[in-house]
């Protein structure tokens, strides 16, 4: 029980990290796509471990390797596969954590590299990547999924593309923000219909707002005046009124 709260612990530490990660790389993005990638790499090499037994008789293997091999999907998703991971499984109970760097040397000679944080049991592991695609200014964020063992690496990764969560690579795209385009008529003339909720001068009928009511109530059809309303949710709105001699 100890031991699996220690794993829960490193998983929420970690998922906390990932998150400000992800806080950081979506801000300022203007732009999204979906992408997806599938992964394979078992050609294990520098492979460290180190085995323990708590107290409850539960066995802990802890490992550091490098696994290589190839991903292919999207352009910024293809291409030789190296990942770099370090695991902490309690073998007993089939559980852990599994963290590390995933990086992919895509065709432009450009790398896409995510750090993955992932959940592990019963031979599978499942969590989230966040890094750049291709360009340091193009952040990914992906759910990631795939079976592990310490020994022979990754197989059937995939980068989003499953039940488990989709990926997204956000960039900037210079988007610019649509003005607000404020429409105003006026008129100035005779009042020609006049009520608490609406006035008419020389043709323009705008509607009387509640903070003008008690000074349109000072006008009178055949009275001279001046006239601003503008469009507001559809309505033209009268915004000012003055009495003309």
């Amino acid at each position: 029980m100890r031991r699996r709260s220690v794993v829960a612990a490193l998983v929420v530490a970690a998922l906390v990290v990932a998150g400000v990660a992800v806080a950081h790389g979506v801000d300022g993005g203007k732009s999204a796509r979906a992408v997806s990638g599938q992964f394979t790499a078992t050609t294990a090499s520098r492979v460290t471990s180190r085995t323990c037994s708590t107290a409850a008789g539960k066995t802990v293997v802890t490992t550091d390797g490098t696994y290589t091999g190839s991903s292919t999907g999207d352009a910024d998703l293809t291409g030789p596969a190296t990942l770099h991971a370090r695991s902490t499984i309690n073998t007993t109970d089939g559980v852990g954590v599994v963290t590390g760097t995933l990086k992919i040397d895509v065709a432009s000679g450009h790398d896409s590299v995510a750090q993955f944080t992932t959940v592990y049991s019963g031979g599978q592991l499942a969590g989230l990547a966040v890094g750049h695609a291709h360009r340091p200014s193009s952040h990914l964020v992906a759910n990631v999924s795939a079976g592990f063992t310490a020994a022979g690496g990754f197989t059937s990764g995939k980068i989003g593309g499953s039940t488990g969560g989709a990926a997204v690579e956000l960039a900037p795209a210079g988007c610019r923000s649509t003005p607000a385009v404020r429409q105003r008529s006026d008129a100035t003339g005779l009042v020609t219909a006049v009520s608490p909720t609406s006035i008419t001068v020389a043709g323009l009928t705008c509607t009387v707002p509640p903070a003008l009511q008690s000074k349109v109530a000072t006008v009178a059809v055949n009275t001279r005046a001046e006239i601003h309303c503008e469009l507001v949710n559809n309505v033209n709105t009268l915004t000012k009124l003055e009495r003309k001699k």
